[in-house]
């Protein structure tokens, strides 16, 4: 098999693994999804620090912990105090770090908020509607995986994201595209479902560009090791993080509800 290849079946086992796990976790709602996704959020926070500043674990873990409490406080507070709480972590973390300063202000905060989003999509809206995000996602990571390797060409971003091609980002779009045809099949939605899903899969290609952005900036190759064939969460979650927090602002903003379209 070719070394392009290397990587797949540990991605794949790892995906399974972790659609086993989230999947329940979504099933069940409630607490069980909001105290795994704090420990989610807690851990991304974590390895956004040690990339940042790998030569202090201690305060990684510090502000890892920080950033799963303030999850966890957000989600039964009213917005106008949840979202100063959010932002929290972002400015503590400013006192203890020496570089990188900026990244960690503007990452940080949206990292939380996107967390917030999914627990807003999961308990306001249910599980059908966290799982067409989940789906959007997936499918356009899994299409642009696949059609990259197998189509190659053009890269869409190189100097960001090198391994990415135009023939990987337009198959995501395809993909969240028969996503939503799915979707509206089965629920009613209506045909404003069709481009706000490629909207969500080009927002999830944006949450991957800038993790990759900030891995190229401190020069790590992945975010940790904690996943087999995928590196870390930041790496298997970037693309979800951008989607969910274009949802939870465009929520915030204009009170946009997923299965009204």
């Amino acid at each position: 098999m070719s070394s392009k290849w290397d990587d797949l079946l540990p991605r794949v086992l790892s995906a399974i693994a972790m659609l086993t796990v989230g999947g329940i976790a979504i099933w069940l709602g409630g607490l069980v999804f909001t105290l795994l996704l704090a420990a989610v959020c807690g851990l991304m926070v974590w390895e956004l620090v040690r990339m940042l500043q790998p030569d202090t674990p201690a305060i990684a873990v510090q502000l890892g912990a920080l950033g799963a409490g303030a999850i966890l406080l957000a989600v039964y507070l009213p917005p106008v105090y949840a979202l100063p709480l959010l932002i929290a972590p972002g400015i503590v973390g400013l006192s203890f770090l020496k570089a990188h300063k900026r990244i960690y202000l503007a990452y940080a905060p949206a990292l939380l908020l996107a967390c917030l989003g999914a627990v807003v999509l999961r308990l306001d809206h249910g599980v059908i509607w966290m799982l067409w995000l989940v789906c959007v996602v997936v499918v356009t990571d899994v299409a642009g995986y696949f059609a990259g390797r197998i189509i190659g060409g053009p890269k869409f971003w190189p100097k960001v994201s090198p391994k990415k091609t135009w023939s990987g980002t337009v198959a995501g779009w395809v993909g969240a595209a028969i996503v939503a045809l799915l979707f509206m099949r089965f629920t009613g939605a209506g045909f404003g479902l069709l481009w706000i899903s490629m909207v969500m899969s080009f927002a999830s290609q944006m949450g991957d560009a800038a993790e990759s952005a900030i891995k190229r900036k401190t020069g790590v190759k992945d975010s940790s090791n904690l996943i087999p064939g995928h590196g870390g969460l930041l790496d298997r979650f970037d693309g979800m993080l951008g989607a969910l927090l274009l949802f939870i602002i465009a929520s915030l903003l204009i009170g946009f509800q997923p299965g009204v379209q």
